[in-house]
């Protein structure tokens, strides 16, 4: 696979993932009543905003690896 095709293909995965992560991560805090402690509420809120960034990460590392030559 090309490097062009690559990042068509992962700006597509990262897209629909990170649209189903989003409405996992409100599931889950709703599913999870987090109102009723605000430190708990605030950590969860900060790990659930950036745990998406490793999965991402790869992906965009995967993307803008080197064509084979």
């Amino acid at each position: 696979m090309t490097q062009r095709a690559r990042k068509l293909v992962g700006t597509l995965l990262l897209l629909a993932f990170l649209a189903v992560y989003a409405l996992l991560a409100m599931a889950a805090a709703m599913v999870l009543q987090i109102n009723a402690n605000r430190a708990v509420e605030l950590a969860y809120y900060v790990i659930a905003g950036f745990a998406w960034v490793v999965p991402a990460g790869l992906l965009v590392r995967w993307m803008h690896r080197r064509d084979a030559q």
